[in-house]
């Protein structure tokens, strides 16, 4: 027997963040004074490339010279993400990092800005 929501249509079962996943790249970001904190090389600035990943309920901020070869990790990187729709809010939230730049590092989760 399938299941059905209150108005009549086919309940889905909730998304499990551990298989599912999602992607997001923004190119060509000017980053403001001080740029972008990493993991590995410390600030970067100029022209750069955020990448965002969400999974295993987690997304995972990495950050490159827009046409490098080389990804950074952004300093507090992973970011806890429940679901896409929060994944996709800190990648957002990154990008608007990256052109204020201060030394921009992960953002806390939406329900923690």
């Amino acid at each position: 027997m399938t299941e059905h929501d209150q108005n009549g249509r086919q309940a889905r079962p909730p998304v499990d963040p551990r298989t599912s996943w999602a992607t997001w790249t923004t190119q060509s970001i000017i980053s403001g004074p001080g740029g972008v904190a990493t993991t590995e090389i410390g600030p970067i600035s100029g022209d750069l490339t955020v990448h965002t990943t969400w999974v295993d309920g987690e997304a995972r901020l990495t950050v490159q010279y827009s046409g490098a070869l080389d990804w950074y990790t952004v300093t507090g990187s992973p970011v806890p993400a429940a679901d896409e729709t929060t994944a996709r809010a800190i990648h957002q939230a990154m990008v608007n990092g990256v052109k204020a730049g201060r030394g921009a590092a992960a953002p806390a989760p939406p329900d923690r800005l």
